[in-house]
């Protein structure tokens, strides 16, 4: 049985909705503290009212792509306001489904922001052994399956996801060191908003794909904690792929 306890304190980005929002609440639900951040106001208040332990919820109003380079220094006053950090998931991300004769700079720009960069930022905080408990300190990000599954009209998207799961993988061999572990997961379609930034020509196609449907939440959720928690204290520098058996 995975179990935590209050002094383990774990940041979840994406935190008011989505995957984010579930594993938020699972993880308080086991026992952890959680630093809950994103933009909305009302819904982190929504969700920390759904929770089991409310009092050890924290929430954080930031939009992260505001000052991306300040990021670190964001985390060190995380630390300095609530305590070292046994880990970070990070779930927060926007999709995008563009052709190649459509795509601008901007946008390019938006997606790895939030996609890439960030993540990137946020990690390098929480890796700071100032900021961490250092042995057991664990992250996972979530990428995407287009990061391994590319299709037409995601090459940004892809290219962003792609790079994450390059760059975290590099991470993890230079904390391994600290007892540090760092995982990336690859949700394929999860019922969450994010669908709605992706359109599918022929949906019952993409059915087709799921033998067991289209995931939920909780089904990135459950492994998120996995990872986090002491059971998986064996396991880093992986992508793990959550697709239903039959994208990949």
């Amino acid at each position: 049985m995975i179990a935590f306890n209050k002094e383990q304190i774990y940041i979840v980005t994406g935190a008011s909705s989505g995957i984010g929002k579930a594993v938020a609440l699972l993880l308080n639900e086991l026992g952890a503290s959680v630093i809950a951040i994103a933009r909305d106001k009302e819904r982190l208040e929504s969700m920390r009212a759904e929770s089991k332990n409310p009092n050890n919820i924290y929430i954080e109003i930031k939009d992260l792509c505001d000052d991306i380079e300040t990021l670190p220094t964001y985390i060190k006053s995380l630390k300095e306001k609530y305590g070292k950090l046994s880990g970070m998931a990070y779930c927060a991300g926007i999709g995008n489904a563009t052709s190649i004769q459509s795509v601008e700079i901007d946008s390019i720009k938006k997606v790895f922001d939030i996609n890439y960069y960030t993540p990137v930022f946020m990690t390098k905080g929480v890796i700071d052994k100032r900021n961490n408990i250092g042995s057991g300190t664990s992250i996972v990000v979530i990428s995407s399956i287009a990061s391994v599954y590319f299709d037409k009209g995601m090459s940004i998207y892809c290219g962003a996801k792609a790079a994450l799961n390059a760059s975290m993988k590099v991470i993890s061999k230079e904390v391994a060191k600290n007892k540090i572990r760092v995982n990336c997961l690859s949700p394929s379609l999860i019922n969450t908003p994010l669908l709605e930034d992706f359109t599918f020509d022929e949906e019952k196609s993409y059915l087709d794909s799921y033998p067991f449907g289209i995931g939920e939440p909780n089904d990135v959720a459950n492994m998120t904690i996995f990872l986090l928690s002491n059971k998986a204290k064996y396991l880093s520098g992986q992508n793990y792929i959550i697709d239903s058996g039959g994208v990949v």
